[in-house]
């Protein structure tokens, strides 16, 4: 029998449920189309608060040949998959005039180049990179983009220093009054992107799966099953293990749920969702791949903390807060906390890139389709400089980058270059964008001048 032809949008549906389908071959164009399918990239952008023990961070050799310092050795398995970028500088996270404020600049310029407005719990800002992408390619998706976090962020009030708590907690603007509200707990997420809405019908079928446990694919089973009846064999092991995955992930956030449950007294148990951080940056990283997977959205962010955070760590027996922690003042005991606190992020991020690289469709895996910058707009902690940050660039774009290499940049060079360099690998160039001067030429040029 011939394999029918889906539609990208193809969902399952039963009973107030809709659960959308990874892409699969049968939903390429036909044989004898007019054109072949086109390079779906995606773009992400992964943040972490109170910079970086830099010493363990930066590479000593440039090119394709230096060796990985300590912070960068979780990554070895994806070493012709990711860059280091040293040297780019976000100017407008200074104070320029405006006094102390370093943590509250650092998040709000990240993704804009833009001088945040410091008064009365006021904000200013600009669309950061991230929704200039959503503005024109989300209209492809279900979702225009996906802002995720592990820490809320506070809408109203002064946080830093005179500046509006909005900035510390969000990296992503719609306007420049306007930040992206993140989604912070997974079982939300998972309703959003999974479970069809938030009507009348879809709300008693929540309530009925808790009641009796049942899982999301118990009530579309029937449907998988016709569905599957109509797909060629490598649609069907694709699908199975698609729908394997969604499975576990409710399994391990029906166990999160009972751990919280059961803890002893709020007091006792840090702030994020499960218990452990490292589990939570794990399920958030499932989920995050699900999305993309899905093809629910191709433009994401992901806060792994608030700028200015001082979330502690039990789980690496660290009871200070991670802000405290960075002000370091050169001691060695705190330093080697900051790196242990580093070193989690950092171990979390490559399990997020090998569960790209499992992920894989006809156009390869996503990690090979996607860009994604993992970093921060504050180099040390202590210092609070804004200047050769501590930038990644993983991911293959679907051909746009070849990686493997420890680029330096010169001195003061806007970060904002490499958003105007990922927006027009994004298909939407930028004349200009804060304070960006133009694609990085360095970059351009070890990739072959794609930009």
């Amino acid at each position: 029998m011939k394999p029918k032809v889906l539609s990208r949008r193809t969902v399952l549906r039963g009973f107030g449920t809709a659960l959308a389908l990874p892409f699969l071959d049968a939903m390429l164009p036909a044989a004898g189309s007019m054109r072949p399918a086109a390079k779906t990239r995606r773009l992400l952008y992964l943040y972490v608060p109170n910079g970086i023990h830099m010493p363990a961070w930066t590479p000593s050799e440039l090119g394709s040949s230096f060796a990985l310092p300590p912070l960068l050795q979780p990554l070895s398995p994806f070493r012709n998959k990711f860059s280091v970028l040293s040297g780019l500088t976000h100017d407008k996270a200074r104070a320029n005039g405006d006094g102390p404020g370093d943590h509250a600049r650092a998040a709000a310029v990240f993704l804009t180049g833009i001088q945040p407005l410091k008064t009365e719990g006021k904000v200013r800002l600009g669309r950061s990179a991230d929704q200039v992408v959503a503005v024109q390619i989300g209209d492809r998706t279900r979702f225009r983009s996906l802002q995720l976090g592990c820490e809320p962020g506070i809408l109203a009030g002064q946080c830093d220093s005179g500046y509006a708590c909005a900035y510390s907690g969000h990296i992503s603007w719609f306007s420049e009054t306007t930040p992206a509200s993140k989604e912070t707990h997974p079982r939300k997420i998972f309703d959003r992107l999974f479970r069809g809405g938030q009507d009348a019908e879809a709300w008693a079928a929540q309530a009925e799966r808790r009641q009796r446990r049942r899982s999301l694919l118990d009530y579309v089973h029937e449907e998988a099953g016709r569905l599957r009846r109509q797909l060629g064999h490598e649609d069907r092991r694709k699908m199975e293990e698609y729908l394997e995955g969604v499975r576990e992930l409710e399994r391990r956030m029906d166990f999160a749920d009972r751990e919280l449950a059961e803890a002893v007294g709020e007091e006792h148990r840090p702030s994020g969702i499960p218990v452990k951080f490292g589990d939570y940056l794990e399920t958030m990283a499932d989920l995050l791949v699900l999305a993309l997977r899905s093809d629910a959205t191709r433009v994401a962010t992901w806060m792994f903390a608030n700028e200015g955070s001082n979330r502690t760590y039990p789980e690496l027996d660290i009871r200070d807060g991670h802000h405290s922690l960075s002000h370091h003042g050169k001691d060695k005991e705190k330093q080697a906390k900051i790196q242990r606190i580093n070193q989690l992020h950092l171990e979390k991020f490559a399990y997020f890139l090998a569960a790209m690289e499992a992920a894989k469709d006809s156009q390869g895996s996503l990690l090979d389709q996607s860009m994604i910058v993992f970093g921060s707009a504050i180099a040390d902690g202590n210092r609070h400089n804004h200047d050769n940050l501590p930038v990644l660039l993983a991911g293959g774009g679907c051909g746009s980058f070849q990686h493997g290499r420890h680029l330096r940049f010169p001195k003061e060079t806007p970060l904002n270059n490499l958003h105007m360099s990922l927006l027009e690998a994004m298909g939407v160039p930028q004349e200009e964008f804060g304070d960006g001067k133009g694609p990085l030429l360095k970059l351009a040029q070890s990739i072959g001048g794609n930009f």
